[in-house]
């Protein structure tokens, strides 16, 4: 009988080819197949540096099924390497199944550590990086994306998410409604030649892009929620606060909304108190 081969997890470049590290390319080099999310994809990288492999299509459509028959190969002895597109496999990317069927089989999986845009983004946003969240691409439509993020409004850790260019505005539409105005930090085509890391608010951000239409996958790194620093009991304090971001550019109608939503006193009876103070 065949002793058992091995499976790999692969972390590819996120943009820059020089990212790959020695030790993934000796790994790409030695095992018996390859399989890839977009074999495609994968083929250019093995092109570049010149490693020829048979490729298998193991992407989230058809995972379960490949991840049997690539089970299958290397428990009769073959040794396989997993790689995503982009980045660290399984990471908001394919290959969980893959690796808990291996796991469920005794087979040892190692992990080539490399490249990742949530670690990479967090090395350069500047903000408290100590305990972070990451929340990965937020749910398509809107009510479940808002649900979300009502969900973790209050999470004090900085928060991590993907987004595509195509969706981007709504997502900080919607995180200026529902988290308020925070720090955010908008990298965009990491390690790439467009790179672009921008460090500003969230207020000014969806200002931006109303203007410049987006372009390129981003990380958008937020600020975690403050301490209450408003008193539920104090609705002066609440009609201030809403006056306050103005300043950075809100309307007092979205003021008195998010102030609404973290004191519990009513919007409208907010923004009365905020236009009569105002005046």
């Amino acid at each position: 009988m065949n002793e058992s081969g091995k499976l790999y997890i692969v972390a590819t470049p996120i943009g820059n080819l020089g990212d790959l590290s020695p030790r993934a390319i000796e790994t790409l080099q030695s095992v018996d197949f390859v399989a890839a999310e977009d074999t495609r994809v994968t083929g250019k990288l093995l092109n570049h540096f010149q490693i020829k492999k048979h490729l298998v299509s193991c992407q989230k459509y058809n995972e379960i099924e490949r991840a049997e028959q690539i089970i299958s190969r290397i428990k009769m002895g073959e040794n396989c390497a997993f790689c995503s597109d982009a980045g660290t496999p399984v990471i908001s990317d394919p290959g969980g199944v893959l690796v808990s069927r291996a796991l469920d089989e005794c087979i040892v999986v190692v992990p080539i550590s490399g490249p990742s845009a949530i670690v990479s983004a967090l090395s350069v946003c500047g903000l408290h990086c100590e305990r972070f969240c990451f929340e990965g691409f937020l749910p398509t439509p809107k009510g479940g994306r808002k649900n979300r993020l009502e969900e973790i409004r209050n999470e004090k850790r900085t928060l991590v998410f993907y987004e595509a260019p195509h969706k981007l505005q709504r997502t900080l539409d919607d995180f200026l409604e529902v988290l308020g105005d925070r720090k955010i930090t908008i990298c965009r085509e990491m390690t790439k030649i467009h790179e672009e890391i921008w460090r500003t608010t969230i207020s000014e951000a969806v200002e931006h892009f109303k203007e410049v239409p987006p372009k390129g996958e981003f990380v958008l790194v937020v600020e975690g929620a403050k301490e209450q620093h408003i008193s539920e009991n104090s609705f002066e304090e609440a009609v201030d606060y809403a006056l306050s971001m103005c300043e950075s550019g809100l309307s007092l109608s979205e003021a008195s909304k998010i102030v609404a939503k973290s004191t519990g006193f009513s919007k409208s009876v907010l923004y009365k108190a905020a236009l009569e103070k105002r005046k």
